[in-house]
């Protein structure tokens, strides 16, 4: 599910030293969001502790950690959406469809604004910062929005 654009980052950010996240604290951020909250300002910490890790505070280290935060949102984000599939697929396959449609979509939404924002930067050295947040942002929300699907306050 990973656009080529991210692709492309990590691929930029692997001449930097192998940098990791704390998927544990994304895992916590995760839980610890109330319902419908797709923004909890919990996000990013992960990445932020990884860029005080030695090489993390370079252009090509900020852009490895939050994609190695975002790496870990998507692992959320499709347990999340398998969860959704399979309790709509109880209900009527049609739902399964929609919501691997919507899912399609939605990718294809991220990847287009974060290569806009990829765009906007080209000119900088922070294009490979503005478009990693962008996907971090982007991935966190939308596994937030899958975990509360259909749910009710």
């Amino acid at each position: 599910m990973r656009s080529a654009l991210a692709l492309a980052v990590l691929a930029t950010a692997a001449g930097a030293q192998e940098l990791s996240v704390d998927a544990a604290l994304v895992r916590a951020c995760h839980a610890g969001a109330g319902l419908g909250e797709t923004r909890p300002p919990c996000i990013g910490t992960a990445a932020t502790a990884c860029q005080a890790l030695p090489g993390g505070d370079t252009t090509l280290g900020i852009a490895e950690c939050l994609m190695a935060e975002t790496a870990a949102w998507a692992e959320l984000m499709q347990a999340a959406y398998d969860r959704q599939a399979e309790a709509l697929g109880g209900r009527d396959r049609a739902l399964v469809a929609q919501l691997a449609n919507a899912q399609e979509a939605w990718g294809a939404y991220r990847d287009a604004e974060c290569g806009l924002r990829y765009g906007y930067w080209i000119e900088g050295s922070i294009r490979t910062i503005m478009a990693a947040a962008c996907h971090l942002e982007k991935t966190a929300a939308r596994t937030k929005e899958l975990r509360d699907l259909g749910a009710m306050e």
